[in-house]
């Protein structure tokens, strides 16, 4: 019998509240169960298998411990705050006069449109208009109300743990559920602000928009006002009478390579003496940090307190001090780490020296998957504990945004709890030849 999540993935509406939910087991797989009512519940589930291993001395991965005590559990989970937080949201959304929102009136606009059905072509999805409620209502309402106090305060340790000199939030949305329509409309949000509030402290017309790759970079021209396809005409995402206001953001889109210090000149051996001159003065063979910063951000360093938005940040982390978690690994895994976090260490210093240099307002988060990659000195997988938003992928198929994935497996594939290709080599490994082991005699007759 096909389980009604096969049979009937799809039970919401991709522009409506989700109102109900195919039920799912702990690991996450679904059961054989009815549609249950009502939306469900973020909830933090593994995306690594567990470790069959334990280590003769004990020692386990650290994991970020805040909210210990009331989560009674040594893992941190951030989930109860998404919750809490998606209910202060669903309160707020639903108060009928626009003049109680507690938002400027830009904010208010926007939020109007955004919320409508009156798009020529297709609309914002609900979950990319919930991931913009979120960040303008801890912005606008919620710093102003002490009731809200203790959530900050969980962001404010969270980001001190993880990224002391920068404050992170995070918006977790499966991957197709249309990530850059949300950047787009946080950044109309910010800009038009700034436009009409100058003197703001909440808003910013700059913004550095940092990609993981050239790809995913050109994909995200359409960010700029200027662009032929720009989102905010050709998706309707800003009202016609606010573009000029649009125009005035500054915005920079790069690859958090160019966080990368260069050479400060080329010089063959020659030239390098000659610069040394007779005293054989030491020179400064890469760019200073303000070099750099200037080549990568260009006209943003004229502006103060600029907004960064990170695609795919689960690639931007700062690993853990004291941790040795690479040294344990070996092989690939120990390579992979340190790629991993190189990478990780290289982005969120450019953003450091941003800050240094010209104050950043914000810093927005956008990934499918904002987890602690292995070596980051925290449990692989962790979620990023400064995500306040989540839309996860069963939630994107149940709403018919994103098609359910196919993996053709035969019947009798699967005879354990694991797959054994999940961990193909301790199954094969002592069976596979070792590098020159001598070939049997053959003989020929």
């Amino acid at each position: 019998m096909t389980k009604p999540f096969y049979a009937e993935p799809i039970l919401n509406s991709p522009y409506e509240v989700p109102t109900r939910h195919h039920a799912l087991s702990e690991s996450g797989e679904p059961l054989n169960h009815p549609p249950i009512e009502g939306r469900r519940r973020s909830k933090y589930v593994a995306p690594v298998p567990k470790s069959r291993k334990v280590k003769a001395d004990g020692k386990k991965q650290a994991s970020l411990d805040l909210d210990q005590a009331r989560d009674g559990g040594s893992r941190y989970n951030p989930t109860p705050i998404i919750n809490e937080i998606r209910g202060h949201i669903a309160t707020w959304r639903s108060i009928p006069n626009p003049n109680d929102w507690g938002v400027t009136p830009v904010t208010q606009r926007l939020l109007q449109h955004w919320r409508s059905d009156t798009f020529s072509g297709p609309r914002p999805f609900y979950c990319q208009v919930e991931a913009v409620e979120t960040a303008i209502w801890l912005a606008e309402v919620a710093r102003k109300n002490k009731q809200y106090a203790h959530i900050f305060r969980h962001l404010e340790e969270a980001n001190h743990d993880a990224n002391p000199e920068i404050f992170r939030l995070a918006l977790k949305l499966a991957t197709g559920a249309g990530k850059t329509t949300v950047m787009a409309m946080l950044i109309a949000w910010q800009a038009i602000n700034a436009a009409r509030q100058p003197n703001s402290s909440l808003f910013s017309r700059g913004f550095l928009i940092v990609a993981p790759g050239i790809t995913i970079k050109d994909r995200l021209r359409v960010l700029k006002p200027s662009d032929g396809n720009s989102y905010y005409r050709s998706r309707e995402l800003v009202p016609q009478d606010m573009m000029p206001d649009l125009n005035k953001a500054k915005i920079e889109i790069v690859n958090y390579h160019v966080f990368q210090r260069r050479k400060a000149h080329e010089l063959n051996a020659v030239g390098l003496r000659l610069m040394k001159g007779w005293k054989d003065e030491p020179i400064e063979e890469l760019e200073t940090e303000g070099q750099m910063l200037q080549r990568a951000c260009g006209d943003l360093l004229q502006m103060k307190n600029v907004v960064v938005i990170n695609d795919e940040a689960h690639h931007c982390y700062r690993e853990r001090p004291g941790s040795h978690d690479e040294d344990e690994l070996k092989g690939e895994e120990k390579d992979e780490a340190k790629e991993n976090n190189e990478a990780a260490r290289l982005w969120i210093s450019g953003i450091e020296a941003l800050k240094r240099k010209v104050g950043v307002r914000a810093v927005y988060d956008l990934s499918a998957t904002p987890f602690f990659l292995r070596g980051s000195g925290y449990e692989e997988g962790t979620l990023f504990p400064w995500v306040v938003s989540d839309f996860s992928l069963v939630d994107a198929i149940e709403c018919g945004i994103v098609k359910l994935p196919r993996v053709p497996v035969s019947d009798n594939a699967v005879n354990a709890a694991t797959p054994v290709y999940r961990n193909l080599w301790d199954h094969i490994g002592k069976k596979m030849p070792k590098k020159g082991r001598a070939s049997p005699a053959i003989s020929i007759r």
